[in-house]
Parts: structure tokens; C-alpha cells; sequence
């Protein structure tokens, strides 16, 4: 009878709860229908304000006040006097639709294109270059401060990072540059060299204009059930009319006057969303920069094209065509390309050149857009990675092998990951075209795929010269082409893979997952390079590094999108050292630590901890813990001076001998 009455009396209080839950939302909503109310005025839906752009935010649109309510405006430029119309309101913001420019800003320019506005894939086409890459620096900037915990300062006119503890604190660099200690110790006991590190000035592009080697445009119809082609409204898949993007090359109009013109010539049906019906979907082009080869590439909605015969002919005009191809894509999916490609004439790719490396590049690589961009980029993360010809490099999220491929031109050997099979496909092909025999890919995820083998390799036997026996990388799930050669894996030794001189990130805008993180500072690189599409996530994963020993030494973005908001940022990260001594004065009569280590022998403290922790627990993980704590201990002559990696006490056995010292009044 208790248990009913109870029960009974929590389902009232959860039924009160959700009752006052709903009460608290309805208010909320009849507030924001009838205004938000700030020193006497009431701010509501269709209202018109008149507003000076103080800012922009992350996504480009304009940031204005009134009577201290934030408003962000869609296509307003800094320093713009607008008037807008209250679009919605929130508790402390709204958003509101630009309406008029009453007094234009000095930043705001004339756009090249007609139909930025609607197309929304120039967000900021409309201010100032200049003014676009500061937007840019400051937005890679306002993410280490805000998410990172990074803080700024000015040390001779120049930006420096210093890395701040969760508190906000920073270690202070007098005027002649010596470490001063801060308040309180950091949460993670991270030492910090209190030295600044240089954020170099964006690198931007002398023509911000037709940079794109890649564009994918829709095909559909218009009211008049006349084929269009364009791009998609933002927010939307409503298409807006247009064949000459300012970001792509010339050749691309071209093609798509061929390519409707066969259609509208042979009565070839567009793919309609709604229905699924219709044949033509996309319309692919791919330009080599270098070697000025094209590619074109239908995605259609079905495995043949009525007439495709007619489009070749048509399409072998146009100098520089290497590649036409179909791409079989007959899912209902907003997805744009399939699996399948059907070579309707020449290769089933094009070429084109980063640096002196040569990439075959088919439809569904993944390739940079920018490639006069990409090279500065690269160089910087080769820069970075400070190679010498001595190191072993693992690059996780490698794609077709880009930045793998420029790697191995200076380093020992390079170890690539990614997830798309097809792409490392693409990857060891192009290794071979380029006769880069030091370099091996490997399919999966990389936060998959590195963890296991480390946890593997840190299982297996090593060997005195730091391989490791085949049998600790043998049934990896989820790897393919660890390949084993000898008993060993292929290309090197595997203490030298377990333990990298550098490791290179280029991971997708979601960054990287914890557990690859974590497995990086298992690892211990001496440099991690981070190349970022994402200054969010990159803060977010700068700031885990940072806590684990590491620091960030340079900061260095390239503009690879000009007139977008996004950014590309390469970062140098290296493992902290500690370089610091102290002289501690020992009265042995206060601290006998010999009678302190005397208490207990190896046997027993193993024994105590198999009985109370159920663990088994050997003379190095104790000699490990005695040491940490100052007891005494002697010079181990069995390390050895080769590769060998000693191993280190995990934490759960780390806690166990602690309680055993405890125990027997050692600590």
C-alpha cells in the first residue's frame, strides 16, 4: 500500500511539473506574439527599425543594436545603415529581413553576379576582399578565445596566443621575455612557456575570382516547365537560373549551354524532387588548373542517357575534354552523386598537379576546390611538419592521399586513414604514378582505426629494434591493407608506428572525435599538425591537446573561399618538455626514504594488490609508482638504449599500488 501511495504521488508531482512546463511555454509564446519589451519598446514580428551595422557574425550577417536588442540582418554589410523588418523574435535577440540601405558602408562593394543575393553561395560577396579576410582572421581568432580558452595579447604591435587555464589564466612574459609562474597551478598541471605564439596574417588570393575547379550544378524546371540549371536558393532547393558563376571557370558556362541545349533538342527529361521521376540531375564539372584537362560528368536518374552518342560530339569540341562519364545516382536522396560511374568517352578522370605531385582525380574524389590555394596550404603543413627525411608520419583523414603524397616527399614513411575505400583506391594509385614507394593507406575511421592498432601494438610483442610480431595487428576490425610482410607489418618497423614523430589531421568540419584525440596523446608525436575547415571544432580540439601536454606554436590561415564565410587554418601543435629545475634542500634525519622503501618488498606489495584489487601488477609499474612519489629507487640497466619504448603504468594499476603504499605506510 506504501508503494502504491508513493508511486501515486510522484506521478501528481511529474504530472504537476509537465503542466507548469507547458504553462511557462504558452506564456513564453503569447510574450513573443504580442512583443519583447526592452526600455519602454515593445520589439515584434513586422516591425520596421532603422539600424547601424556594428559587426558580423559567424555565418556573415550583419549584427545591429537597438535599445540594447541585438538583431542579425541577412546581407548587411559592417558599418551599414539599414532599415530592416523584424523577421522573429527570441528572449534576448531577434532577426530581421534588410529592407533598404539608407546610408551605405565603406566596406560595401558592387557585386560581380546579379544573383548573389538569392543564391546565398557568395554569403559576403558584397564587402570589401579586404574586409573579408579580417572578418575572417577575427572569426578564427574569436573561436580560440571563446571556445579554446585561448587568450590574446599585443607584445610589440604583433597578435600573439597564449594558451589560458579554464580560469582564464596566463602565464605573464615580462619585457625581457622570462617566465613568470601563474597564480595557480592549471587543472591539468599543463606546464606553459608563457611565450606568445605569432598568428600569422591570413593568406588570401590576388584574384578572388574563378578559383573553383569544381562545380556541381541541378538541373530541373522552372513554372513553365522550361530546364534550368543554377543553384539552389539558400535554405532551400528551389533553383535559381543562373550558368555563370563567378567562382568557377569559364568553360563552365559553356558546357551547360551544350549539355541543355541537347536536352531541349532531344527531348531529354529533368529530375523532379517531388516526384522522383526524370532523368537529369546534376551536371558535374571538373577543371585541372595545371593541366587544363576537363571533366564532365551527368548524374542521372536511371543507367543510360537516350542519345549520349550526340552530347559526346558535342562535348569533344571543347578543348581540353579528357573525361565524359554518367553517374548512376536513382535514389530519392538529396545526396548528389552515386556509386556507379558508366564512361561514356575518354578516361574515367582528369589530372592535375599540387606542387610537383600528380593526382588522377575521377567524379567522386574528394579534391580541394582551391588549388592555387591548396599549395600554400600544403606547403605551410610541410613547413610545419619539419621533416627531414628521418621521421614516420601518420595522416589521418587522408582522402586520395593530398597531403599524405606531399608528406612523403621529405619524410621516412607516412601512414594514411580514411573512411572512403574508393578514395584510398585513388590515393595508392596516385602514390604509384608519382613512384612514392614510403607511404601505405589503410581504410577506416580514423578514430577506429588508430586507437585499435595502438591498443594492439601496445598488447604485441616488441622486439628489441622496436617491430612488432604480425600477430598484434591480425584481425583488426574495420582496417583494410595492414598488410604483413615477414611477420612484420609492411613498411617499417611497428614501434615506429605506435610511437610517430608526426601525426597530421585534416579531419571533416565535425573535427576530430575524442577517442582519436586521445589515442594521439597516447602516442605522444613530437608535432601535431591540425588542418582545419572548421575554426569552431578546431578550437574545441585545440583546447583538449593543450590540456594533455601540448601547445600551440603557430596559427596560420588561408583564404580557400573567397566571398564565403568559411576559412581554412593550419596549426602547429608541439609536445611540451619540461626544461625547468628546482633545488629541493633533503635533511635525511626528517626523510629516511630508505627506511621508507624497507617496509615492504616487490612480492608483498604484489601480493597485496592481486588480494585487494584482483590485479597483477609487475616490479616496473611499481618501480614506476615508488619513483613518482620520491622513494628511492635505482638505475634500471635493463631498459636498453635502442627504440624500445618502455611502458607505462595504466592509471587502474597506477590507483592499486598507490593503496598498497598507503597500506604498508610508504606514502
Amino acid at each position: 500500500m506504501k508503494r502504491e501511495n508513493k508511486n501515486s504521488s510522484n506521478s501528481q508531482k511529474r504530472e504537476t511539473q509537465d503542466n507548469n512546463k507547458r504553462n511557462r511555454k504558452m506564456q513564453n509564446v503569447a510574450k513573443m506574439q504580442s512583443g519583447f519589451e526592452k526600455n519602454g519598446v515593445i520589439f515584434q514580428k513586422d516591425m520596421e527599425l532603422e539600424l547601424v551595422i556594428e559587426d558580423l557574425g559567424v555565418d556573415g550577417e550583419g549584427i545591429g543594436k537597438a535599445e540594447g536588442v541585438t538583431f542579425f540582418v541577412k546581407d548587411a554589410v559592417l558599418g551599414d545603415r539599414v532599415r530592416v523588418k523584424i523577421m522573429k523574435m527570441k528572449k534576448n535577440f531577434g532577426y530581421a529581413r534588410l529592407i533598404d540601405i539608407i546610408e551605405p558602408s565603406p566596406y560595401r562593394v558592387k557585386p560581380r553576379c546579379a544573383c548573389y543575393r538569392q543564391c546565398g553561395g557568395c554569403q559576403i560577396q558584397v564587402l570589401d576582399y579586404r574586409q573579408q579576410l579580417k572578418f575572417k582572421e577575427n572569426k578564427v581568432k574569436n573561436n580560440l578565445k571563446r571556445i579554446g580558452g585561448f587568450l590574446l595579447e599585443e607584445e610589440d604591435g604583433k597578435e600573439i596566443l597564449n594558451r589560458s587555464s579554464q580560469e582564464k589564466e596566463a602565464c605573464a612574459v615580462d619585457a625581457a621575455g622570462s617566465e613568470k609562474e601563474p597564480e595557480k597551478n592549471v587543472g591539468n598541471e599543463q606546464k606553459k612557456s608563457g611565450s606568445g605564439i605569432l598568428i600569422h596574417p591570413i593568406i588570401g588570393m590576388e584574384e578572388p575570382y574563378f578559383y573553383r575547379n569544381k562545380a556541381q550544378f541541378p538541373i530541373g524546371t522552372d513554372k513553365n516547365r522550361r530546364i534550368v540549371t543554377g543553384f539552389y536558393a539558400a535554405r532551400s532547393h528551389n533553383i535559381i537560373p543562373n550558368r555563370k558563376c563567378y567562382l568557377g571557370v569559364d568553360i563552365n558556362e559553356k558546357i551547360l549551354d551544350i549539355v541543355i541545349s541537347f536536352m531541349e533538342k532531344y527531348h531529354i527529361s529533368a529530375y523532379d524532387e517531388a516526384t522522383g521521376e526524370g532523368l537529369v540531375r546534376h551536371v558535374l564539372v571538373r577543371f585541372g588548373f595545371t593541366t587544363r584537362e576537363i571533366m564532365v560528368c551527368l548524374v542521372i536518374n536511371g543507367k543510360e542517357l537516350p542519345f549520349g552518342e550526340k552530347l559526346v560530339e558535342e562535348l569533344r569540341k571543347l578543348e581540353g575534354m579528357t573525361s565524359i562519364t554518367l553517374n548512376v545516382n536513382e535514389k530519392k536522396t538529396n545526396v548528389i552523386l552515386g556509386e556507379e560511374i558508366i564512361n561514356l568517352w575518354g578516361q574515367n578522370y582528369i589530372t592535375d598537379y599540387i606542387g610537383n605531385v600528380k593526382y588522377q582525380i575521377s567524379p567522386l574524389s574528394f579534391y580541394q576546390v582551391n588549388p592555387v590555394q591548396t599549395q600554400k596550404l600544403y606547403e605551410t603543413a610541410l613547413e610545419y611538419a619539419g621533416l627531414t627525411g628521418e621521421e614516420t608520419v601518420w595522416d589521418l583523414y587522408c582522402g586520395i592521399g593530398t597531403i599524405s603524397l606531399f608528406l612523403a616527399q621529405k619524410a621516412k614513411q607516412v601512414y594514411g586513414v580514411e573512411i572512403v575505400a574508393p578514395a584510398i583506391e585513388d590515393a595508392r594509385n596516385n602514390a604509384k604514378i608519382n613512384g612514392i614507394e614510403n607511404v601505405e593507406f589503410f581504410v577506416g575511421k580514423a578514430e577506429e582505426v588508430l586507437p585499435e592498432f595502438y591498443e594492439r601494438g601496445m598488447k604485441g610483442c616488441l622486439q628489441q629494434d622496436g617491430e612488432m610480431k604480425g600477430e598484434a595487428v591480425k584481425g583488426m576490425s574495420g582496417v583494410e591493407g595492414m598488410e604483413l610482410t615477414g611477420g612484420v607489418v609492411a613498411g617499417g618497423g611497428a614501434g615506429d608506428m605506435l610511437h610517430p614523430d608526426v601525426i597530421v589531421v585534416d579531419p571533416p568540419r565535425k573535427g576530430c572525435d575524442e577517442r582519436c584525440l586521445e589515442t594521439i596523446v597516447k602516442m605522444k608525436p613530437g608535432r601535431v599538425v591540425y588542418v582545419s575547415c572548421d575554426s569552431a571544432t578546431l578550437a574545441r580540439d585545440l583546447k583538449y591537446l593543450c590540456e594533455r601536454e601540448y601547445e600551440v606554436r603557430k596559427v596560420q590561415m588561408v583564404d580557400m573561399f573567397p566571398h564565403t564565410v568559411h576559412v581554412e587554418t593550419c596549426v602547429l601543435l608541439s609536445k611540451l618538455k619540461s626544461t625547468k629545475s628546482i633545488e629541493v634542500k633533503i635533511e635525511l634525519d626528517e626523510m629516511d626514504l630508505t627506511q621508507a622503501e624497507s617496509k615492504a618488498t616487490y612480492a608483498e606489495i604484489k601480493q597485496y594488490v592481486m588480494e585487494n584489487a584482483g590485479l597483477n601488477v609487475s616490479q616496473l609499474y611499481i618501480a614506476q609508482v615508488k619513483r613518482k612519489h620520491g622513494l628511492i629507487e635505482r638505475i634500471n640497466y635493463n631498459v636498453g638504449s635502442g627504440k624500445a619504448k618502455v611502458p607505462q603504468v595504466p592509471l587502474e594499476k597506477e590507483k592499486a599500488i598507490e593503496d598498497a603504499l598507503r597500506h604498508f605506510q610508504m606514502i
